[in-house]
C-alpha cells in the first residue's frame, strides 16, 4: 500500500484525521488513478501539532516555502487562503518525488460531522479512517472541478450495483 507508513505514523499518534480524494474514491471501490493523498484533519492545536510532528519524522516537508509548524497557526491558514486561494497545503518527500500529501486549510465540512460519519477500512491490516461517500460527494461538489463531478457520478453507479 502507497502511504503505509503515513497510515501506521498518524494513527500511532492518534491524529485525528480521514482521508479524501482520490484516496477515499479507490477505497470506496471506484477504479482511478491517483498519485496524492488527500487528507482532512482536526484543526485543533494539539491535533495540528500531533500531525505536523509526525509527518517531519517521516521526512515530509511542505511544498511552500514557510516552516511546517506555520501550518498551526489558523491566522496562517486563513491569510494563504484569503490572500492566496489556497485550499490545501502541501507537502512532499525530498526522497520519494512522487510523495504528495495534499492537506485542507480550514473545514469545508465541519470535521465533527466528517469524524461521526466516517467508514474505518482495513487494508493490509492498518485501519483507515476515510471520509463517507456522502461527505465525499458533498466535498467533491464544493470543489465543483470537472474530475470532482466526474467523482460524483462514479460513486452514484457504485451505488446502484
Amino acid at each position: 500500500m502507497y502511504y503505509e507508513d503515513v497510515f501506521l505514523k498518524l494513527n500511532d499518534r492518534k491524529v485525528h484525521y480521514v482521508v479524501v480524494g482520490g484516496v477515499a474514491l479507490v477505497l470506496h471501490g471506484v477504479v482511478r488513478l491517483t498519485a496524492d493523498l488527500d487528507l482532512m484533519v482536526e484543526m485543533t492545536q494539539e491535533n495540528l501539532t500531533k500531525f505536523i510532528s509526525a509527518l517531519k519524522e517521516l521526512g515530509y516537508r511542505p511544498k511552500p516555502p514557510v516552516q511546517a509548524e506555520e501550518f498551526i497557526d489558523p491566522a496562517n491558514r486563513k491569510r494563504w487562503k484569503d490572500e492566496k486561494g489556497m485550499q490545501v497545503f502541501s507537502f512532499y518527500h525530498p526522497q520519494m518525488k512522487n510523495r504528495l500529501i495534499d492537506v485542507f486549510v480550514d473545514e469545508p465540512i465541519d470535521y465533527g460531522e466528517i469524524e461521526r460519519d466516517k467508514k474505518i477500512m482495513t487494508a493490509k491490516g492498518i485501519r483507515i479512517p476515510v471520509i463517507s461517500k456522502e461527505h465525499l460527494k458533498r466535498l467533491k461538489s464544493i470543489s465543483g472541478r470537472p474530475q470532482d463531478l466526474a467523482d460524483i457520478d462514479a460513486l452514484d453507479e457504485l451505488e446502484m450495483l
